[in-house]
């Protein structure tokens, strides 16, 4: 079963700092604010949502096809995908752009500050759901407000069920956008933050949302995450993990899991804790497509994390 994950395709910046961002904001000159953060670690990764998302899944054993426009500085990462057995036929190159690019800086508590210019995404909605064959799951994640809005109505045109995961993109859409998104999409998909500003803007918490879709995922980091389907609420332990590197994409690993549960029909008690432990998987690994792992791997250490055999 085939996933289209239209998204973003973007180079990282990732900078550490190495120091509390809090030791150097004074919370009463904010209105002025003017600060420089000396970052001795500073790595380029390939990014973006559809990316890392399709990256992750590959490494569970499933299909997902990014679909995204790219700029014409966009050939190391082709090169990277082609090694990893990514399609790229979904991907169009818009010649007079360059390929998104995000600018991140995490302190020692994993708080962010980012820079984000979307160059090629803007133009995400020259590409089309139905450009593609054979695909039979479907999610829209961050990416331009336009192909955002026209890759859902495309999803369900077509009757291909699909995850809607508004991620960094949802304050560009008010309450009416997100109920549009709601009746259109099968699941949700967010963080904590994110849920409450849906419930903000659309005045309906998961549970409620839960009764017109057939699913809600709730993130919560360390915390674990919630399912809601049905009329029911799962609980899923957070994964252990062995070493605590860098969050950069942690969301995207976890929503790789859940592409892989659904691709493969699995119940949520299995598909969350599959996803679960991607996001400690990649959580242990700087950047957000360097967790590779051999599948024996991953099922041990589904075994010794939860008790049982995936």
């Amino acid at each position: 079963m085939t996933a289209l994950i239209c998204g973003s395709m973007a180079f990282d910046t990732i900078m550490v700092f190495q120091d509390q961002f809090k030791n150097h904001i004074l919370p009463d000159q904010v209105h002025i604010l003017n600060v420089s953060f000396l970052v001795p670690e500073m790595r380029r990764n390939f990014g973006g949502c559809a990316g890392n998302i399709a990256f992750s899944l590959r490494q569970l054993g499933g299909e997902g096809v990014p679909m995204a426009t790219v700029g014409s500085d966009f050939g190391p990462y082709a090169a990277w995908l082609d090694q990893h057995e990514i399609r790229r036929d979904a991907l169009r190159e818009i010649g007079e752009a360059f390929t998104a690019q995000a600018y991140i800086t995490t302190d020692q508590d994993d708080n962010q500050i980012t820079a984000f210019h979307p160059g090629a995404m803007n133009h995400a909605h020259e590409v089309r759901v139905d450009d593609v064959a054979q695909v039979a799951l479907g999610m829209v994640s961050p990416d331009g407000r336009r192909g955002m809005i026209e890759h859902a109505e495309q999803f369900a045109a077509a009757g291909i069920p699909f995850i809607f995961d508004p991620g960094q993109g949802m304050p560009m859409f008010d309450g009416d956008d997100l109920n549009r998104f709601v009746a259109q999409a099968s699941w949700l998909a967010f963080n904590d933050y994110e849920a409450k500003l849906m419930q903000e803007r659309t005045g309906k918490s998961p549970e409620q949302l839960a009764r017109e879709v057939e699913g809600v995922i709730v993130t919560r980091g360390a915390a674990g995450s919630s399912l809601f389907s049905k009329g029911k609420t799962l609980e899923i332990p957070a994964a252990p993990a062995r070493r605590l590197v860098d969050p950069t994409g942690c969301g995207d690993a976890y929503r790789a899991g859940l592409l892989y549960g659904l691709q493969n029909d699995l119940d949520w008690e299995v598909t969350g804790r599959i996803a679960s432990l991607m996001g400690a998987l990649k959580i242990e690994h700087a950047g957000t497509q360097n967790h590779a792992f051999e599948r024996a791997d991953f099922d041990a250490r589904f075994h010794e994390a939860f008790g049982f055999a995936l």
